[in-house]
Order: structure tokens, then C-alpha cells, then sequence
């Protein structure tokens, strides 16, 4: 079983599926890329010719009907997820796909529930990457209680990639696409629930739209942003700790990239930018904690899709059902910023 041949059909070949998912299943013994489906027959085309997939289809519904595709790999933005997916599932085929999981929690449940129904398939979504080298040793520390007991979780997110008015609108400012998914809302909130099995309660959310309408990436015409280019929230953990939480995409200069977690013995800093761990301990002397070195960053998504394919083993990073809850956090965070605008006029 460790090298049986499986044969992967690809529908959506963006940036992440050519940089990271194509060279990582080419790479694994017994590994067939069988298929792709992009945008355009043209792109389509090139992504097969810089990567010997044997042929390319005019449409995701080829790709995931063929019988010759054991599994289907899902690099469209979030619209297309649930509905593939699930047709994928029904189709009997293993399923890895793109993160955001889905456009709303309705979709994400849609999703679990049809892979509920299919166990022997197996259905994974690709991890939130920026933690993974600080996983294995941010819950060590958790779990031996050096940080004590957790006062606030602190996740700041920032970059200037929406600065300026004059660039054309991205899909991830675009509701129909994108779904509830709110900038690295999502994405960090799942690295937050790698490290200890508790959900935040959303208790106040507010955000912005600076640039009301953008120009279409095909230069015709102005189409409306109707995803924020900022947002920040408060809130709570049962345990008592606070959640505070900013990602913006109009801060220029440098940007910020890190999570603080500061507890009753020591406080920890995550700078992902620098890729430093800083442990603090309550009236002592900071020092950088090191991090183990793991090949590629500890990037195995292809790799652990395949093996839990072959072996049975179960899906860690990520599952559907931790999806769905980082799905719930960002529709919670969308409605309280909703109801705080519809409040304030």
C-alpha cells in the first residue's frame, strides 16, 4: 500500500496548487497527476504541459466523474468548495481541498456531513502553513503549563496589499467568492485551535471598507467590494481569556505577522514574519526559544493526504470538522460586524 498508484485530478491550478500541491504529489512514489481543469483551456494547457498531467477537461464535473481520478484536488477560490466537493465525495473520490473550506458555515456543514456519510473516503482541507515549524513546541508549552493560566490571546495580521484604491478588486474582496471569509481571519483562527481545543465566543466586531468599489481584474468596468479591507474583534474564552484580534490589508510599511498568548507565568510571541519564538517568563528575562528545524517548514499536505489515503490514517491538518469551526468563528465575526454597522446608522 505505501507506493500504490493513485490517480489525482487537479481542478483549479492557482498559485498555491502549482507551488506547493503539483510538485508535492509529483514528488511522491505511485503519485499520477491524471487531470486538470483551470479558468481557461489555455491555462488549462500550460499547467499540463509544466507538469506532465496527462490531459486536461473543460470542466470540474469531468474531472470529477472520470474513472480514472481516484481523488480530486480543489485549488478554486471558496465559491466552487462545497459544490465540488460533495459531488466529489458522491462521486467516490478522496478529497483535498484549498482553504477557505467554504463560502458559509451552511456549506462547511454541508461538506462534513457528506463526508460523514462517505468515511472511507477521505476529505481533508489544506492547513493554515504559518505555524506549522511552532506547532509541536507552542503546545508542549501549553500542555506543561509554562505559560500558566491564559489571560489573552493577541493575533495580529497585517499588509498593505489593499492601500491603494487604484488596484483592481481581488476575489477575496468579493462576498460572492469569498464567502464570510474575512481577510486571514479563518486561517489563524485554526492555528489557534491546533494548540488547545477551546472555541471563542465573539463578543464585539468592527471593520472597514475603504475603497468602496474597485476596477474589474479584466479592466471592464467597477465592480462593489463587499468584503472588509479591515476587521477586529473582541473575544472570550469559557476559561475567562480575552481574544483580541486585527488583520488589515491597508497598513503600509512593514507589516505585522504574529500571535501573542499572555498567561499568568509567562507570555509567548509568535513572530511568523521572522519566524522567532520569544517566551517571557512574569518577572523575567525574555529569551528566544528554538525552533526545531523541520524540512520545508513542516509542510507535508500532499504527503499526509496520500498516506491517509493509503494507510487509513486519520486527518490532522486539517479536518473538515475543525473547518467548520473556523467557518462558525468568521460568520460570527460577520454578523456582529454587520449588526454593529446596521446599529450605528
Amino acid at each position: 500500500m505505501a507506493s500504490s498508484r493513485l490517480r489525482i485530478g487537479f481542478v483549479g491550478a492557482g498559485e498555491n496548487t502549482r507551488k506547493r500541491h503539483l510538485p508535492g504529489f509529483q514528488a511522491i512514489p505511485g503519485v499520477e497527476l491524471t487531470v486538470v481543469a483551470n479558468r481557461t483551456s489555455t491555462s488549462s494547457e500550460k499547467v499540463a504541459r509544466d507538469f506532465g498531467i496527462a490531459r486536461i477537461a473543460s470542466d470540474w464535473r469531468e474531472v470529477v466523474s472520470a474513472p480514472d481520478v481516484d481523488a480530486v484536488c480543489i485549488g478554486t477560490w471558496p465559491y466552487l468548495h462545497a459544490e465540488i466537493t460533495i459531488a466529489a465525495l458522491r462521486a467516490g473520490k478522496h478529497v483535498l481541498t484549498e482553504a477557505r473550506m467554504a463560502r458559509t458555515v451552511v456549506e462547511a456543514e454541508a461538506m462534513l456531513a457528506e463526508s460523514r456519510r462517505s468515511p472511507q473516503w477521505v476529505a481533508q482541507i489544506v492547513p493554515a502553513p504559518m505555524s506549522l515549524a511552532f506547532d509541536a513546541l507552542v503546545q508542549s508549552l501549553i500542555r506543561n503549563g509554562e505559560l500558566g493560566e491564559l489571560r489573552e490571546v493577541c493575533v495580529t495580521h497585517t499588509g498593505g496589499q489593499f492601500c491603494s484604491a487604484s488596484a483592481p478588486i481581488s476575489w477575496r474582496q468579493d462576498a460572492g467568492l469569498s464567502g464570510v471569509n474575512q481577510l486571514t481571519l479563518g486561517i489563524y483562527y485554526e492555528m489557534l485551535l491546533r494548540w488547545w481545543d477551546e472555541d471563542a465566543r465573539v463578543v464585539a466586531a468592527d471593520a472597514g471598507i475603504f475603497t468602496a468599489e474597485r476596477i474589474d481584474s479584466s479592466g471592464k468596468g467597477m465592480r462593489k467590494v463587499t468584503v472588509p479591507d479591515s476587521v477586529s474583534v473582541l473575544g472570550r474564552y469559557a476559561s475567562g481569556a480575552r481574544l483580541i484580534f486585527h488583520c488589515s490589508g491597508v497598513e503600509g510599511g512593514v507589516p505585522r505577522n504574529e500571535i501573542r498568548l499572555n498567561g499568568s507565568k509567562a507570555s509567548l510571541r509568535m513572530d511568523f514574519s521572522a519566524q522567532v519564538l520569544t517566551l517571557a517568563p512574569v518577572g523575567g528575562s525574555a529569551r528566544h526559544l528554538e525552533v526545531p528545524a523541520i524540512a520545508d517548514g513542516g509542510w507535508r499536505v500532499e504527503a499526509d493526504f496520500v498516506d491517509s489515503v493509503r494507510t487509513g490514517a486519520p486527518v490532522r491538518l486539517t479536518d473538515f470538522a475543525t473547518g467548520v469551526r473556523y467557518m462558525r468563528f468568521s460568520e460570527d465575526v460577520w454578523s456582529a460586524w454587520h449588526a454593529s454597522a446596521e446599529a450605528s446608522r
